[in-house]
């Protein structure tokens, strides 16, 4: 695509594509979406998403300027998936926890654009939601305005790094994936204590564990680093609930 661009009043097609369908911003995203975890970033030029929209390519430009404004929006259309099925409690550190959990299922669930969108900073609707909703969460608890960015800051980049570093390795082919399994179990899951004593005495624990994502347990971790780091803070300032 290029750096064309349509005025809002001018976007909204009228007349129904070959396949029948009236585009909308949506439609297109979905579409995209979907060829992106059928086929790769390359799926994104303007001539593959036409076709599967049963549209004349130039007619997107009444949506987007250019290919990357479409990432964009692909990429906030993840962070609104996310946000939809998340109910906040109160309770902050279930809330975020919560969230993080369904920030990474949801990578995983389109790692191809997980891995794509990670490193985006989208300024649309669901981001500017999400930021919104997480630092409101974290300032309720009783954060500092300095240290509720610096949490949820830690907190974002903590779920986007480890959803794109696992939606990658669920890209591998099956085989490769299988083969990394079994490099735990039959290399060092054998290895001799009298060369390698500490690989060897959590043999079985690296066996059953690395297979995995360490998401959950990372998570965790900080969270409780984060609520200890609240209390250290209420004691220096007295203070003894949130704000």
């Amino acid at each position: 695509m290029s750096e064309r661009v349509v005025p809002p009043t001018a976007r909204q097609r009228r007349r129904p594509t070959k396949q029948g369908v009236v585009l909308s911003e949506e439609l297109i995203v979905g579409t995209a979406l979907r060829l992106i975890e059928e086929h790769g970033a390359d799926a994104l030029s303007v001539r593959r998403l036409g076709r599967a929209l049963g549209a004349d390519p130039s007619s997107l430009y009444r949506y987007f300027r250019h290919t990357d404004d479409l990432m964009l929006a692909v990429a906030d259309e993840l962070i609104g998936r996310t946000l939809r099925t998340w109910r906040p409690t109160g309770d902050w550190v279930a809330d975020l926890r919560d969230l993080g959990l369904r920030m990474h299922a949801g990578a995983l669930a389109h790692p191809r654009a997980a891995t794509l969108a990670a490193h985006r900073v989208t300024g649309r609707a669901h981001e500017i939601r999400a930021v919104e909703s997480i630092l409101g969460v974290l300032r309720r608890a009783g954060f500092p305005d300095r240290e509720a960015v610096r949490i949820y800051h830690a907190f974002v980049d903590q779920a986007l790094a480890f959803g794109a570093l696992d939606s990658a390795g669920t890209a591998l082919p099956r085989a490769a994936r299988e083969a990394e399994t079994q490099v735990w179990r039959t290399t060092y899951g054998r290895l001799p204590a009298e060369t390698h004593p500490h690989i060897a005495a959590t043999a079985r624990h690296l066996v059953a564990t690395m297979r995995v994502s360490s998401y959950p347990a990372a998570l965790d971790l900080f969270l409780t680093a984060a609520r200890t780091h609240l209390g250290q803070l209420r004691a220096r300032t007295g203070a003894s609930r949130p704000h």
